[in-house]
């Protein structure tokens, strides 16, 4: 994908997330879906519109979201014969519901086996993430590389979404942290952006589903990262189980990281 695709796909998130998000910070109610997870008016609207958008912008490409029926999503995974566009409308909707500003919009272009492309978009901060495969990760159009930003794993700030660990290792790094410091923001998508732009060193999310991290591996990746599953496979699988993630800003760290995960250190 071109500079100037990129551009007018960045335009297009930037202006309905302003537009659908921004307004009703604050202002909506939410409810419960069958899952437990929150769905607000927000969720809804961005997704009806950038529905519109995309096919407008590239018809030929299929269009996946979070929002869909599961039995709806799994066919369109099933059917590798043309691009699918994979959309998270809210990531946060928990913290966006709460009141809390930190979350953002999460679309992937998916190529058969592989994300081609990721925009992860902060309205909040107006910061727009955006990644192409082997081109490269810019945040708001300057280069990101993670390189000058590694520490030795005992000197790392982990980000970590401790509710989904098993109980065994949650409490070995509450006991025996490997790292300097641990945080968890509340949006999956915005982390794995901010860790490609070095806010933090080691992840650790233990069940991502495909648009909590499409966008997100990718921009890490491109920005000189490494993830993978707990098991040291590649974390992207175009499916709908949820996924575990291990993830830092170098391969080096990435090793220690997962070693210290896995009992290996």
């Amino acid at each position: 994908m071109g500079p100037a695709e990129i551009r007018e796909l960045a335009a297009i998130v930037r202006t309905v997330a302003r537009e659908e998000l921004l307004p009703r910070f604050r202002r909506v109610a939410h409810q419960r879906k069958t899952d437990g997870s929150l769905l607000t008016e927000a969720d809804l609207a961005v997704d009806a519109r950038l529905r519109t958008e995309l096919a407008l912008h590239a018809p030929e490409t299929a269009f996946l979201s979070e929002e869909m029926d599961p039995v709806v999503q799994e066919a369109l995974l099933r059917d590798t014969s043309r691009p699918l566009w994979c959309l998270d409308p809210l990531d946060g909707t928990s913290n966006f519901a709460a009141g809390i500003p930190f979350f953002c919009v999460s679309l992937a272009l998916l190529s058969g086996a592989r994300v081609e492309f990721g925009i992860v978009y902060d309205p909040v901060r107006d910061e727009c993430f955006t990644a192409s495969r082997n081109l490269g990760a810019e945040l708001n159009g300057n280069l990101l590389h993670t390189g000058s930003v590694t520490p030795a794993l005992h000197d790392a700030v982990a980000l970590i979404d401790l509710k989904r660990l098993t109980p065994d290792l949650r409490a070995r790094l509450i006991e025996r942290p490997p790292y300097h410091s641990q945080r968890n923001f509340g949006a999956c998508a915005l982390e794995w952006a901010w860790l490609a732009a070095g806010r933090g060193h080691v992840y650790l999310h233990g069940g991502q589903k495909l648009w909590d991290l499409a966008a997100g591996c990718l921009l890490l990746g491109e920005a000189g990262g490494a993830s993978s599953d707990i098991h040291g496979d590649p974390v992207f699988r175009r499916g709908l189980a949820p996924r575990p993630v291990v993830a830092a800003v170098s391969p080096d760290l990435a090793r220690d990281w997962l070693a210290h995960l896995q009992g290996e250190d």
